[in-house]
């Protein structure tokens, strides 16, 4: 006799605060977890790159090289290399171990707002207030890009990569879908400015963030609108969106001190965070636990699930 699998335990949403890191590198502007979500990097108006240990608020390396505030950064796979982009319109490829700079790709004509690894770091994509998305080898010494995206029509706020696509979102108010498989391009009108995307864990479905308040889930093959999220405040600032640990809710920032989540079967908003007073512009989630890192002016914030205890963990 077949016996009924249990029910899966309701998920647990991060509303404790766990630790702040006092990151001491003027503003932040990105924050993001490790591939293994053990370590966070975290990128400042100072021009500098930290990594961390976010449990125990240690500083673990500071990578410095870039000539302006540092925008956006990303860990590879196995965490051996970071890519940072800048106001400088340079994206730089670190070695995360020696701290040192492995490669700088030149090419925007314009502040660079974001990067991201493919799946096997072998290619970082870039976007720019230039307008274009550019892709760069980090195995070859090549100078140039090895491709050039440049149908946006206004500056590429933010580029998400799948294994083998390249989502970007625009200030022109498009989604745009390059697979790379067959070479061709889909387009999603939004009619608002974008200031970013976020692809969901299992790969059907594409989050963007405009500036008029509004969440929107597409469906990433067809284009569909499948459900809008409000409540947050974005009209003036970039502000990150992201989905939970399990994809069963919708985070983002608000330009009011709050981060919002919200139920993605339902769409309704079920938890509010008062993380501070200002615009928390970025956040990440834990690729598989109910933990996620804020950054409010220049400190990040680790929340947990309420059950959470902190070990005493000193490396």
């Amino acid at each position: 006799m077949a016996f009924p699998l249990p029910r899966p335990a309701a998920p647990e949403l991060p509303k404790k605060l766990i630790r702040t890191l006092d990151c001491r590198q003027g503003t932040v502007r990105a924050v993001r977890f490790s591939a293994d979500g053990h370590y966070c990097i975290t990128c400042g108006s100072d021009k500098t790159l930290r990594l961390w240990n976010p449990l125990t608020g240690r500083l673990l390396k500071t990578y410095t090289g870039h000539g302006y505030e540092v925008l956006d950064t990303v860990g590879s796979f196995d965490n051996s290399q970071l890519a940072s982009c800048s106001g400088d319109k340079t994206v730089i490829l670190w070695d995360v171990a020696s701290g040192q700079s492995v490669r700088r790709f030149r090419g925007h004509v314009g502040k660079v707002n974001c990067v991201d690894f493919n799946e096997e770091s072998t290619i970082v994509v870039s976007g720019s207030i230039d307008g274009s998305a550019r892709c760069w080898d980090t195995r070859s010494r090549r100078a140039n890009a090895v491709q050039t995206l440049s149908e946006a029509r206004d500056g590429v706020s933010s580029v998400r990569v799948s294994p083998h696509e390249i989502v970007t979102g625009s200030v022109d108010g498009r989604v745009r879908r390059y697979d790379l498989r067959v070479g061709k391009l889909h387009s999603d009108y939004i009619g608002c400015p974008l200031s970013n995307v976020a692809l969901s864990r299992d790969g059907q479905c594409v989050l963007a963030a405009s500036l008029d308040s509004t969440l929107r889930l597409l469906d990433k093959e067809t284009g569909e609108l499948l459900g809008e999220f409000t409540g947050h405040e974005a009209s003036s600032y970039r502000v990150e969106c992201c989905f939970s640990e399990r994809d069963t809710h919708i985070v983002c920032g608000s330009e009011d001190g709050r981060v919002c989540f919200w139920d993605l079967l339902e769409g309704s908003k079920v938890l509010e965070l008062p993380v501070g007073k200002g615009v928390i512009s970025s956040l990440a989630f834990h690729p598989s636990a109910p933990a996620l890192l804020t950054t409010h002016s220049a400190a990040v914030q680790l929340w947990r699930e309420e059950s959470y205890e902190l070990e005493d963990v000193t490396t």
